[in-house]
């Protein structure tokens, strides 16, 4: 049955991801970019000192009194909880196993564009965003969906339609690459680094003792941060994020600067790789530029998520009164997650000597689960495997924790606020099926729900495209030119009034 289930799976991916997903994806990259004017090249200062360059200021890492709201860096650092997780890692290990080291070229082409995806994300989420029941604002593709999409003449039911759908997908993923395939991926590892004698007594099957013991520890770890709601997810982001990417590249780093005669070889391969048409690597036959390309669009929105419609939930709940400045955290995250993070996992392992270069032959032994872990242990010997292994309970347990956000504003949409405590007590309890799961059925599953999600946010990215360049040119007219104009902060009257004044006051 479960062979019979990944057949009807992968048809169904390939077509998703590869028929139609991957186009979609990059028109929706280039049609943003070109709206805006490559706003992520010709505004590279302005975004970078708005964001990154910002994050001392009071307004925008201080936390807020609106109870319904979290601060600009919060939201970052939330949304960056559930991107950089096994993807920057495990993710970047696959692209380069199985698409070549071209594919990491590719992975910057959709990160590059993918920023202004995010991007337009972001500012319609921000648009298009109420306060729920709760007074929490909510936001994400479901409300530009039905409220934006959906007030196009004729396009009333589909952007209904397609909203729900989405809401579906987006649940459904949360369980499957936002829960138990990130658990997984965290026991593997750690029963691999941290192996426990007395733990491996066998229950059934592959399941061990170690394995329901770590699964428990999880649920507990998970239930303390997830039930207390998005400020106490927050307030945990805020905290470990910064640290977990800094402790990631600095021993990254290390073992760069340790093989730094090797940085040339490996841009190089990276370039040489990305063109090639039949390129022979890892002792396959021949790899097509269309599985290079493939892989690297792949992984790269696995990894960063822009397009997915996901980060866009968290993004929703800042304190920003303008679309755009939310927009441009949008860029900032997928810049950090696939340009920096990825591309320094990608120089560990191909300076390493883990992977030959030239002909993409791993190691004997190795597989694409193993080598990071391998690369690490060039240099920090068995603690290389130790310090991957904790990598990767953060970056995972993270990732988990953003995405039970993302799952719970999509049950919130379909089933109403108040049963979003169900969703998150039953989110959490999943944790544990994570621990004890051996089939990598469920991961692949949950990647053609990721794609699923895809389809109707980028359709609804697109049909409001020129949304987003109205937006985006009055904010420019307004910041950078100097104009006096009426601000485009919301879709809904009484919030666009509200804002309004909110964003006098801070002028004054």
């Amino acid at each position: 049955m479960l062979e019979t289930l990944g057949n009807i799976n992968d048809s169904i991916n390939s077509f998703v991801w590869v028929t139609i997903g991957l186009v979609l994806l990059i028109g929706t990259g280039i049609l943003t970019t070109v709206i805006t004017k490559a706003f992520q090249v010709t505004h590279f200062g302005h975004w970078m000192k708005n964001t990154i360059g910002s994050v001392f200021h009071k307004d925008v890492s201080g936390h807020t009194k609106d109870k319904g709201a979290i601060s600009q860096f919060q939201s970052l650092c939330t949304a960056l909880a559930a991107t950089i997780g096994t993807g920057n890692i495990a993710g970047v290990a696959a692209a380069i196993a199985f698409g070549s080291s071209g594919s990491i070229f590719w992975m910057w082409i959709a990160a590059f564009f993918g920023m202004m995806t995010n991007y337009s994300e972001n500012v319609l989420g921000i648009f298009f965003r109420r306060r729920n029941a709760e007074g929490e604002w909510s936001g994400g593709a479901m409300y530009y969906l039905k409220d934006g999409l959906g007030r196009k003449k004729g396009l009333g039911k589909v952007g209904s339609v397609l909203a729900v759908l989405f809401s579906v997908f987006a649940i459904l993923a949360s369980f499957g690459i936002g829960n138990m395939g990130q658990v997984n991926k965290i026991v593997m590892n750690v029963k691999a680094a941290f192996p426990i004698d007395a733990f491996n007594t066998t229950l059934f099957g592959e399941i061990t003792v170690y394995n329901l013991v770590l699964g428990l520890i999880l649920v507990i770890l998970a239930a303390l941060i997830i039930v207390g709601g998005l400020k106490r997810i927050a307030n945990f982001a805020e905290k470990v994020i910064p640290f977990m990417v800094i402790f990631f590249l600095l021993g990254s780093l290390v073992i760069i600067f340790v093989n730094y005669e090797n940085i040339g070889a490996a841009f190089g391969s990276i370039f040489a790789n990305a063109f090639t048409t039949e390129a022979a690597w890892g002792g396959a036959v021949g790899i097509s530029i269309k599985t290079i390309v493939t892989w690297g669009f792949k992984r790269g929105v696995f990894s960063n998520e822009a397009g997915l419609g996901s980060s866009v939930m968290v993004h929703s709940n800042s304190n920003v009164i303008e679309p755009v400045r939310q927009g441009m955290w949008g860029i900032f995250e997928v810049f950090a997650d696939t340009i920096i993070v990825c591309t320094i996992t990608a120089l560990v392992i191909l300076t390493s000597g883990v992977v030959d270069i030239d002909t993409g032959l791993m190691q004997e032994g190795l597989s694409d689960a193993t080598l990071a872990s391998a690369a690490f242990s060039t240099v920090f010997g068995d603690w290389g495997s130790k310090f991957v292994a904790i990598c990767m309970f953060l970056f995972a347990f993270t990732t988990v924790l953003g995405w039970s956000h993302y799952g719970a504003k999509s049950f919130e949409y379909l089933f109403g606020t108040k049963a979003v405590k169900g969703y998150k007590i039953f989110f959490t309890l999943m944790v544990v099926t994570g621990a004890l799961m051996t089939s990598s059925i469920a991961w692949d599953i949950s990647d053609t729900f990721n794609g699923l999600m895809m389809i109707p946010n980028l359709i609804g990215v697109i049909v409001l495209s020129n949304t987003v360049r109205k937006i985006t040119k009055n904010y420019i007219d307004r910041k950078l030119k100097g104009l006096d104009i009426e601000p485009m902060l919301s879709a809904i009257d009484e919030i666009q009034t509200e804002q309004a004044a909110k964003l006098k006051e801070e002028q004054a």
